[in-house]
């Protein structure tokens, strides 16, 4: 096997090219978790992987729970079911929060504003209410909490990591805020390894061949916990070595029915790019010298492999796509790509 098979797994595993899903919430689950700063990019993250994909599909998840989109990696803006979204912050919000110590330090927010900003958040959203940031800004300085620079931010996730506010419906464009337990069922607490062994096994599943490296860096936990998680999970994960680097994946995974050709267009942070360390199975020897582009920009994949990157621009009836390539296109690349861009702008209701 080599770096490119190790690409046509991924894509394979992560359901771009066949059995895709019907509903925006059986992907998200199957994925357990998925990058979702760029809100647009990340709803079309979750469309590329369904059958009939459309944005107002995946808006409506959002907007009746089904999907909620919270600080639960590393920490980052994600995409989760509301069933995981506890024992996920159980896991991983000890690490967010060390992380963040500093930061919390410099802007002076005490364990004492922190609980005070808690009891206006549980009263400000009580009884059903979701309240934009603008509007919870408002009821914290009433209650002379200071929101300046980065403090609401702060704030906002510190009370999502302690599993007290979680994801609402937006009000047009705005972004919203709701009390978890009004949107997430209250589930079983289980132990630290069970979290542990459920997130590695989720993640090479979906996300395999990868390797410890990549799921410490997905994940935002350690190689111990990389490691437990694996021998717990030892009879449904396989390993292959490639280059002197281990890769463990599922052990169910049939090599001989993952393609190798087709194109898309991957938004930015797509879990294709994001949820690896090392990103060189999907990127051409030859342009490894554009990471920066390949990573914080929308990107071109053709038969497998990153070929350059693709902006778009909105309009109500129409949307032009600019491409980037790399390197000048083939006849064949540009038709594959062309398919690509028809299931992109059918996604947005447009064509």
């Amino acid at each position: 096997m080599t770096k490119p098979d190790i690409a046509s797994l991924r894509v394979y595993n992560q359901h771009l090219n066949h059995d895709k899903f019907k509903k925006p919430e059986d992907v998200v689950g199957y994925m357990c978790a998925m990058q979702a700063q760029e809100y647009t990019h990340a709803k079309w993250a979750i469309g590329l992987r369904m059958l009939s994909p459309a944005d107002k599909m995946v808006e409506k998840a959002i907007t009746t729970g089904t999907i909620l989109r919270t600080h639960v990696l590393r920490p980052t803006w994600h995409f989760v079911l509301p069933q995981d979204i506890r024992w996920m912050l159980s896991l991983t919000a000890p690490r967010i929060n060390a992380g963040n110590t500093t930061m919390y330090k410099k802007q002076e927010v005490t364990d004492a504003i922190f609980n005070k900003s808690f009891d206006v958040f549980t009263k400000a959203l009580q009884d059903g209410k979701q309240l934009t940031r603008t509007e919870v800004a408002a009821a914290l300085n009433k209650a002379n909490i200071a929101t300046d620079d980065l403090r609401l931010t702060i704030l906002l996730m510190k009370a999502e990591l302690e599993q007290l506010i979680c994801s609402g419906a937006r009000q047009g464009k705005q972004f919203t805020y709701a009390l978890l337990d009004e949107r997430a069922p209250v589930t079983p607490a289980i132990d630290r390894d069970e979290a542990v062994a459920r997130l590695v096994l989720r993640y090479f599943t979906s996300h395999g061949p990868a390797s410890i490296n990549d799921f410490v860096h997905w994940s935002g936990l350690t190689v111990a916990d990389a490691k437990t998680g694996i021998e717990i999970n030892k009879g449904r994960l396989s390993n292959i070595i490639i280059e002197g680097v281990g890769y463990w994946m599922d052990t169910d995974v049939d090599f001989s029915t993952a393609k190798k050709r087709g194109a898309y267009l991957l938004p930015v942070y797509d879990e294709l790019i994001i949820a690896y360390k090392n990103r060189d199975a999907m990127v051409p020897a030859s342009f490894r010298d554009k990471m920066g582009a390949i990573t914080f920009f929308p990107t071109i994949m053709v038969n497998n492999q990153v070929v350059g990157n693709w902006s778009r621009n909105m309009g109500k009836k129409n949307i032009d796509i600019e491409l980037k390539p790399f390197n000048k296109l083939n006849k064949a690349q540009n038709q594959s790509i062309e398919s690509a861009i028809q299931r992109f702008k059918k996604f947005n209701g447009v064509g």
